[in-house]
């Protein structure tokens, strides 16, 4: 293939995890398993939500969100990874690519959004519990989210226009399972100062910038929480923020080891390895999360399956 500029640009080759035919069972296997325990748990989360009136509260808001999101974020990629696998092709069309890589960071940002919003959430419950009703209203409710996707949407598109400006080169190799920016920007021709210096400062400020946010929250939710006199008040008080907390620790936490990782190996294929952390075993867990810390979660679930059950045998046996 030619050198020329990006719309000359027909496909990439998406080398995945690995290259070995007997291993790609396997990761065919583990993939789709993953992916339909994701879907699942993530969907049954939003069903639960949205079905039961007592849930219909800003955390369990932002909550099936948080859910929908995952969802999302984990379909922009697998599906095209297993598809490959099965057909045994590493083809990825240009207009492909460039389409995963604008959901791909769509996606990821929101997620971010998303928790530091939930950690807001939480900061106004604990600390400021007789005004929580008022200030978390659904009006806020409803533009806390609009302002995430609009924000999401933009950061991606402006990663997606500057990659269109590039100008490729004939290997276009990625060593990667999806079209990671940093990946494809590598196999640029042209001059990628711009876009690095671009994607390095919005990674800084849209990373950094609502960790802050969370790590002030809860300072301030522990401080409120060691001023509660009693055991068992500061034992409700954190366990109604225990699943955010756990969620926002294992999400920072693969993200900051995955490339802290690659960084000190600078092995693409140990970073695409570690990736499959924060893009498939993190919103994985998050239901498990939720649903298992969560009494509310558990008997909304229950009443759930509950109704289908008494639907079908009301269906199968009529009165």
């Amino acid at each position: 293939m030619e050198p020329g500029n990006g719309t000359q640009i027909s496909e990439f080759l998406l080398l995945g995890l690995s290259q070995a035919l007997e291993l790609q069972p396997l990761i065919f296997g583990m993939f789709l398993s993953m992916y339909l325990i994701t879907v699942l748990g993530n969907l049954l989360i939003i069903l639960a939500v949205s079905s039961d009136s007592h849930l219909h509260t800003p955390m369990y808001f932002f909550l099936s969100n948080l859910s929908l999101v995952d969802i999302c974020f984990t379909s922009t990629t697998v599906p095209k990874m297993l598809w490959n696998i099965q057909t045994q092709s590493k083809v990825i069309t240009y207009q492909g690519c460039i389409t995963q890589i604008y959901f791909y960071i769509l996606f990821a940002v929101l997620d971010n959004f998303i928790l530091t919003v939930m950690a807001y959430d939480r900061f106004v419950a604990i600390c400021h519990p007789l005004h929580y009703t008022a200030i978390m209203n659904p009006q806020l409710c409803g533009l806390l989210v609009l302002l995430s996707w609009i924000m999401s949407a933009l950061h991606s598109l402006l990663h997606d226009l500057m990659v269109l400006q590039l100008s490729f080169c004939s290997d276009l190799e990625i060593p990667h399972f999806f079209c990671e920016l940093n990946q494809v920007l590598q196999l640029a021709c042209s001059d990628t100062f711009l876009n690095n210096i671009v994607m390095y400062f919005l990674t800084l400020l849209l990373g950094c910038g609502p960790l802050a946010g969370i790590l002030y929250s809860y300072s301030r939710i522990v401080s409120s929480i060691c001023a509660i006199p009693s055991a068992q008040g500061k034992y409700k008080a954190f366990s109604t923020c225990a699943s955010h907390l756990s969620v926002v620790s294992l999400y920072y936490g693969t993200l900051l080891g995955v490339y802290l990782g690659s960084a000190a190996s600078q092995s693409s294929h140990s970073s695409a390895a570690a990736s499959v952390m924060y893009t498939m075993v993190t919103p994985m867990l998050n239901p498990f999360i939720y649903s298992l810390r969560n009494n509310d979660i558990k008997r909304a679930l229950e009443r759930f399956f509950g109704s289908i059950i008494y639907s079908f045998m009301t269906y199968i046996i009529p009165s």
